[in-house]
């Protein structure tokens, strides 16, 4: 699928990924429900379970026979140049929130997208013990369960429910007392897209995440009429020689400068 003709093609794999994406969910709920294996990889001891292994392989399967064309690069796939050297690419993981998984949390989501030329033109996310389903084409808006979504408004921090890692929401707790830090997402994407559906005015991240963490969300902020960058305000691109990003903010507009600035000025660690 030629990135050029990326517009006119993608719409038309929205309703068979929703398909696609759901029973990947159905499968890692069942690996769940029984005795798994669990083991931990890299230098990190990151976890990884049956059930990333199990989604991993079947929407590696799926999704190569609805988009023939396109390159892969998972989380849970060894990361072969020759696979994601195509115009277009599936970025995925498969369990994103594998603490939360193991131990029968709410908070993992499958989350998947389709990379043109550096950015995400097609985003899935599935929460499945909530049955979320989040949806965003790239200029068609974005959608949980077929409900259009829309970032708050704003600039301010005073209330506003910031999620986070604690040590980062300790200190803009301290730099603005009356924001409201959030409990724990575990899953990274589902913490970003929280924002695209106002469930959260802001949502930060350290260093170290990874495509795979963050391309579904990103289309998904988007595409809600939100911003997601680092924290020099720069976009973010996929599917590059490099695939870890640094810190990030995601957020409306207004409140996202508020929070550029914030950290800027009174959080240069966060950086």
């Amino acid at each position: 699928m030629p990135a050029n003709d990326i517009a006119g093609e993608v719409a038309a794999l929205r309703e068979p990924l929703e398909l696609i994406m759901r029973e990947a969910g159905q499968i890692a709920r069942e690996t769940a429900r029984g005795e798994f294996k669990r083991w931990t990889k890299g230098a990190d001891n990151s976890p990884v379970s049956e059930g990333d292994i199990a989604v991993n392989n079947f929407l590696r399967a799926r999704l190569g026979a609805l988009a023939p064309a396109a390159g892969w690069l998972s989380e849970e796939t060894e990361d072969v140049p020759a696979a994601r050297a195509m115009e277009t690419v599936w970025i995925v993981d498969p369990i994103d929130g594998t603490r939360a998984y193991i131990t029968h949390r709410h908070d993992w989501t499958v989350s998947v997208a389709l990379v043109a030329a550096g950015r995400p033109q097609l985003a899935a996310l599935f929460a499945p013990v909530t049955d979320e389903m989040f949806i965003a084409v790239a200029g068609g808006g974005a959608t949980r369960n077929g409900v259009p979504m829309t970032v708050s408004p704003g600039a301010s921090l005073s209330g506003a429910r910031v999620a986070g890692p604690k040590r980062v929401l300790d200190q803009v707790a301290a730099a603005s007392p009356d924001a409201q830090p959030q409990a724990k997402v575990f899953s990274l994407a589902l913490r970003l897209t929280r924002v695209a559906e106002g469930a959260f005015e802001a949502a930060l991240s350290t260093p170290g995440s990874h495509d795979w963490d963050l391309a579904a969300a990103d289309l998904l902020v988007h595409e809600a009429g939100g911003v997601l960058t680092d924290v020099a305000g720069k976009g973010l691109r996929y599917n590059q020689s490099q695939t870890t990003h640094g810190a990030l903010i995601a957020a409306g507009p207004a409140r996202h400068g508020t929070l550029i600035e914030l950290m800027r000025d009174r959080l240069p660690e966060f950086a």
